[in-house]
């Protein structure tokens, strides 16, 4: 769908894993849904955030695939694993900044989400984000995003490495780039 993007509002979501539901029905995920929603701090709240691959625009997962499985399209949209040469390693389970890749062991095959690549390519949105009854996922037009009050971010910084996607993620609306450093969140003894 030409002129569409992706975006995801974490402060939309409301946990109702709709998006699970209708992600596990697409045919080529084979039942199984490569999308989650995820507890940001399940000890003390409900809040939650639907997690989908960001399409890197330098995807870490195909550059340490050593089969050289993981492909990006010309639109920018990276693929599961290609059958025929995934060896089901794991490297890009490790090395994706945003932990989205999944080995299915019965399959022997990574996968992850694709942003319904056999639905967007035909002209349709993504399941994810047709049953999303909060907006908390989006496939729209730039214009229409453009009414939130959040901001549209597309570089994320992890410690030292930028990662620029094509996938949006709301931010609040002074934020140029959304800073995630693990460093912060390990735990020191006293």
């Amino acid at each position: 769908m030409f002129g569409y993007e992706f975006y995801v509002d974490p402060s939309r979501c409301i946990g109702c894993r709709s998006c699970e539901a209708a992600c596990s029905e697409c045919e080529t995920h084979r039942g199984v849904p490569m999308i989650s929603v995820d507890f940001i701090d399940r000890a003390l709240g409900t809040e939650t955030v639907p997690t989908v691959c960001m399409h890197c625009d330098n995807p870490t997962c195909a550059q340490v695939c050593p089969a050289d499985a993981i492909k990006k399209t010309e639109d920018g949209v990276v693929q599961s694993a290609l059958k025929p040469r995934c060896i089901a390693c794991g490297n890009c389970v490790v090395a994706c900044p945003f932990g989205v890749p999944k080995v299915m062991v019965k399959q022997q095959l990574m996968m992850k989400c694709d942003m319904c690549y056999d639905r967007t390519s035909v002209g349709k949105k993504p399941m994810c984000a047709t049953v999303c009854p909060s907006g908390a996922l989006s496939y729209v037009r730039p214009a229409e995003i453009a009414l939130r009050r959040e901001r549209p971010v597309n570089t994320f910084r992890f410690g030292n490495q930028t990662v620029t996607t094509r996938v949006f993620m709301m931010a609040p609306a002074k934020r140029e780039e959304i800073a995630i450093d693990v460093a912060d969140y390990v735990w020191e003894p006293r």
